[in-house]
Order: C-alpha cells, then sequence, then structure tokens
C-alpha cells in the first residue's frame, strides 16, 4: 500500500539523522533527537506528544557542542542519554544529563556526566542496557568493543573489558539482545559478529552481506532483522544463521535502519533513502519461524502495510515509542520529524 503521511509533524532547524524514544519517561511519549550542522551550534531537542496526541511540543532545547551521529536514551533515567559526536577531524562520545529545572530555564545548559574517551578510532554507537536499571553499556567505534561501568551520582564511566574487531573488520553499529544480556551484535561492511560479554570473544558471525542497521525482535528469542544497504530486509533464526528466513524488498535505493515493534510480534518499520518509511508485517503464527514461514498464507501476501512516501529527504531517524507501541517516530536529514500512528493495521490483525 502507497501513502501519504497522516501523522504529527515537528521541525528541527538543522539537518538531523537521530532519533530516539525516551523509553524511562513512563507518563508521556516522548522522543530526543539531535542535528547535525557543520557550521552553526547543534541542538538537541526534547519532544513530547500533547495530551490532546494532536501535536508535537518541544519541551526541552539544549546546545550541543558538535555533530551529533548517535544518540541514545538512558533506559532508567529520562534525563540521561548519550550522544556520538564530532568536529572536522576529531570525534567523541559522551553521557549527558538534562538540568533538572530546565523548564524554568532561559539557556539550560547539558550537563556532561561522563566522557567515553577510550575510543582510538572513530567512535559509531553507545548500547545501553536493554531494559530497568543497570550500569553497564558498551560503545562501538571502527575497530573496538567496550564495556562500560557507568556511576551517574559520580560522574564517571570506567572501562570493564575491551576487543578488537581485527584489522579487517570496520564496525559500524550494534544491538544489545534484550533476551540475553550477555550477547551484542555488531555490523561492519561484510558482516555480522556476535559477542559474549563475559569474554569479550566473538561467538558467532553472519557473513556475506552489506549491513546497514540491525534490530532484535523483543517478542521473539533468536529473532534478528537486518537491513542491508541494497538486498533489502532479512529476518535470521540465529539458531540457523546461514540463511535468512524471511526477505522483504526494503526500499527502492539504500535500506538505512530497521525497528522492531516493541510489543505486536512481526511488525517492523523501515527507513530508507529514497525518501520513504515502510511498515512490514512479517511474522508466521507459529512459535517455529524458520520451519513454519514456507507453510504460512503471509507468504502469498504482501507484508507491506503501508509505505509513508511524503518525505522530502532520505530518512535516517526510527523509533518505536516504548510507553505506546503503536506510534513511531521518523527523521529526515531536513530535520523533519513526523509520528504516525499503525493503530488502523493493529484492528486489521
Amino acid at each position: 500500500m502507497q501513502g501519504g503521511s497522516t501523522g504529527i509533524g515537528y521541525g528541527l532547524k538543522y539537518q538531523a539523522r537521530c532519533i530516539a524514544d525516551v523509553k524511562a519517561d513512563t507518563d508521556h511519549t516522548s522522543f530526543i533527537t539531535g542535528t547535525l550542522s557543520l557550521k552553526e551550534e547543534n541542538e538537541v531537542h526534547l519532544i513530547r506528544l500533547s495530551s490532546s496526541g494532536t501535536e508535537l511540543v518541544c519541551e526541552g532545547l539544549f546546545s550541543h557542542p558538535n555533530e551529533i551521529w548517535d544518540l541514545a536514551s538512558c533506559p532508567f533515567d529520562q534525563r540521561i542519554f548519550s550522544t556520538v559526536f564530532s568536529s572536522g577531524e576529531s570525534h567523541g562520545a559522551a553521557i549527558w544529563q538534562i538540568p533538572e529545572l530546565y523548564g524554568e530555564l532561559n539557556s539550560p545548559q547539558l550537563e556532561k556526566i561522563a566522557s567515553l574517551d577510550a575510543h582510538k578510532s572513530k567512535p559509531k554507537c553507545i548500547l545501553w542496557w536493554p531494559t530497568g536499571k543497570h550500569d553497564k553499556l558498551v560503545s562501538i567505534d571502527e575497530q573496538n568493543l567496550y564495556l562500560w561501568s557507568l556511576d551517574t551520582s559520580k560522574k564517571a564511566a570506567q572501562v570493564l573489558s575491551q576487543e578488537s574487531s581485527g584489522i579487517l573488520h570496520y564496525l559500524s553499529g550494534g544491538a544489545w539482545d534484550p533476551h540475553d544480556v550477555n550477547v551484542v551484535a555488531s555490523t561492519c561492511k561484510s558482516s555480522i559478529q556476535f559477542w559474549d560479554l563475559r569474554t569479550m570473544k566473538k561467538t558467532n558471525s553472519i557473513e556475506h552481506g552489506h549491513f546497514r542497521s540491525l534490530d532484535y525482535d523483543s517478542k521473539k528469542k533468536h529473532m534478528l532483522v537486518t537491513a542491508e544497504d541494497e538486498s533489502g530486509i532479512h529476518i535470521w533464526d540465529l539458531r540457523k544463521p546461514k540463511v535468512p528466513v524471511v526477505d522483504l524488498p526494503g526500499h527502492a535505493h539504500w535500506t538505512w535502519a530497521v525497528r522492531c515493534n516493541p510489543e505486536y510480534e512481526g511488525l517492523i518499520a523501515s527507513a530508507g533513502t529514497d525518501s520513504t518509511v515502510n511498515l512490514w508485517f512479517a511474522s508466521p503464527s507459529r512459535d517455529d519461524l524458520s520451519e513454519s514461514f514456507t507453510e504460512s498464507p503471509l507468504k502469498r501476501v504482501d507484508p507491506l502495510l503501508n509505505s509513508y512516501s511524503d518525505y522530502e529527504d532520505s530518512v535516517y531517524g526510527l523509533a518505536w515509542s516504548f510507553r505506546e507501541p503503536s506510534l513511531f517516530a521518523s527523521l529526515s536529514y531536513d530535520g523533519r520529524v513526523v509520528v504516525e500512528s499503525i493503530k488502523p493495521y493493529l484492528t486489521r490483525k
């Protein structure tokens, strides 16, 4: 199905790539996003869906010193988030805290809790513990994976362990397994590598792909969804990782981001450089996905539920709302945030 957006929009002042759900905000549907301006002072926007559900309101606007390339919200404190940033040839990663009285301040400044400065090469992303309060987080740079202990009260972070991916692998991103907190998956140009955080050793891999993005299915063990530059979206059963169990066509150009719905099994959102966001339903009803998909009637039905195609630029950012899983936010490079509701498709299921 092709269709324009009926969503709620919000405009940033500058270009942007990163948006995240504020999972720790249990009272509001909130997102946090950051800009990517080379010449101007960059900004972090805290955005909240109004009580009427009809508009996006800026709850906080904060200056950030550098271009933001990755942004993630702390799962247990709504005022804490991480960024990966760059300025010219310099790169860095840090944990930030929004000031407690930011709503009463004219020009609130973000407080830096800790710099994740162990990176010897270009940092790529920060991964928070999947759910709940915990002091561990993971940072990934081009060639290394770091496990950190974060003490927010002392405003300090310490490297607990570190491992190199090897000179032939340049890491680009990752995801933390919500079903096994000892496992992190990392992407590189030609493979996905799985790491055991207890030993910091690689335990498995998926080879021969050009992986751009990945996300674990939080509702189903062993399931991983990946996006590849030109070959679309794949769903993997990690017990049988040699070939995907489901193939989806993806986007007309590069499929840049893919996210599994946190509540409704089989619902997947993807974003691409074709200025489009796609909503998919691709999950058989029986437990063993790899064995049942060939028998599922879904194989004979177009899994594309809707294509939101009225963006004017590439869409890089994508985030489901943890508090209200029928909503997702997308972010196009021109700084346009759109929140869409998928409730019509839930009733259809």
